[in-house]
């Protein structure tokens, strides 16, 4: 008997130090959790045996526990690296629809444009709803791709127009007729990029010119590569003339807008009528001037701002601490492509292990539960960071030692045992 409890002791030895050998050997890999094995003894007893009178029969393996604590987290150069702060799982799904979770977050971009990891498993989101990035659809989940093709352009529709106007300007002479080609007949200009509906940027152009017979009132000229855009209202007081209209914008005493005066509506707008651009929708200009100004100080820009913008390639992708991945183009734009979907679990040692660093959801484990970064225990997560394995190399090395020391003591008892056999066996 003593060579079985002598055997147990050897194989429990060797698994304690197969765990251990294992853990050193993953102690550079990014995401994985230590193991540490645990033991049981063994007392096979009968009816009547009591524990005074029990000698034992060994030992066993009783279970292998991972070990989930946090590891620590290195920097790199790729947004799509990820690392977990917290207790939650980045969540992955193969070609075949099977799902699986893991810790390591080192990612990147197959031929399709796919969120990937090394073995071509594909980085589950919440889709967006939108693309504000700020709600999305935590019902169900999808791939992270990217964008392979240009950002859609955008059609210019509003511009905001914030600029003073010099209350102590003098009035061009009424007998001259307003022309863009002609400094002299208008104050001051200023001019910025709009875009038609193919992303095509052109020129818009506005003049300023101070009204010869109204106190407090300019006329507003623009032109679209040169030619000129016709306000909604009119102005009816010279110098307006059918080849160029202008609108009217009218102050108070103080420098401030009047709304619902000339061309400017009760919310501060101007209105344009549709201007046709060749093999393009017609452009539906709209100027919001209510925070422009005439004071009694020099002509300034303090705002202009449209809302258009041409086509643009990806230049980029952003992943925020809550998990809000943004693709970046290079017309300025951002759009949200979904947020990380992250997974926890009631006990996260009685996931199964897959190999590669992911785990899979068992009846032990309990119900997968999904949620956003940043909300309950899920954590954080940090782009451009990988989480470092958990596993502590001195502890390592002390576990061997003892599990070495396990092992020969246990081959010790094999040789007594021996020993005392022989003794019978010689007993004459």
């Amino acid at each position: 008997m003593p060579f079985r409890i002598a055997l147990s002791g050897l194989d429990a030895a060797s698994t304690d130090l197969q765990v251990t050998g294992h853990n050193i050997a993953n102690s550079a890999t990014n995401g994985f959790k230590q193991s540490r094995a645990e033991f049981a003894d063994i007392y096979a007893n009968s009816l009547q045996d009591v524990s005074t009178t029990s000698s034992g029969r060994g030992v066993r393996v009783s279970r292998v526990a991972q070990q989930f604590s946090q590891g620590n987290i290195n920097f790199t150069a790729s947004n799509l690296d990820l690392a977990l702060n917290g207790e939650g799982f980045f969540t992955l799904q193969d070609a075949a629809g099977n799902i699986s979770y893991t810790r390591a977050g080192a990612y990147t971009v197959d031929r399709d444009g796919y969120v990937v990891n090394h073995t071509n498993d594909r980085l589950q989101v919440f889709a967006p709803i939108g693309t504000s990035g700020t709600s999305f659809n935590t019902g169900s989940t999808t791939d992270l791709q990217l964008p392979t093709l240009s950002g859609t352009p955008s059609a210019t529709t509003s511009a905001t127009v914030a600029v003073n106007l010099d209350a102590s300007n003098t009035a061009t002479a009424a007998a001259t007729l307003f022309d863009p080609t002609v400094s002299t007949t208008y104050d001051n200009s200023t001019s910025t990029t709009v875009y038609d509906s193919l992303g095509t940027a052109h020129t818009m152009t506005m003049y300023f010119r101070e009204s010869d017979t109204v106190a407090n009132q300019w006329h507003v000229y623009t032109t679209i590569d040169g030619s000129i855009v016709t306000p909604t209202t009119n102005s009816t007081a010279a110098p307006s003339s059918a080849t160029y209209p202008s609108a009217t914008v009218n102050f108070d005493t103080s420098g401030a807008l009047v709304t619902s005066s000339g061309s400017v509506s009760a919310t501060g707008l101007i209105g344009y009528n549709a201007f046709p651009i060749a093999g393009a929708a017609a452009l539906n200009l709209s100027f919001d001037m209510n925070d422009s100004t005439q004071f009694g100080s020099a002509f300034a820009v303090n705002n202009l701002t449209q809302d258009g913008y041409a086509p643009g390639r990806l230049s980029g992708v952003d992943i925020d601490s809550t998990g809000v991945v943004f693709a970046r183009f290079t017309n300025g734009q951002s759009t949200a492509l979904g947020k990380v979907a992250l997974a926890k679990f009631n006990n996260p040692q009685g996931l199964r292990q897959l190999g590669d660093t992911s785990w899979a959801e068992t009846f032990t484990s309990g119900n997968v539960q999904m949620g956003e970064a940043g909300t309950s225990s899920f954590g954080l997560i940090q782009s451009g960071g990988l989480e470092n394995s958990n596993v502590d190399i001195a502890e390592q090395l002390v576990n061997l030692i003892t599990a070495q020391r396990n092992f020969q003591a246990n081959a010790q008892v094999i040789t007594t045992a021996d020993t005392i056999t022989q003794t019978i066996i010689n007993i004459r």
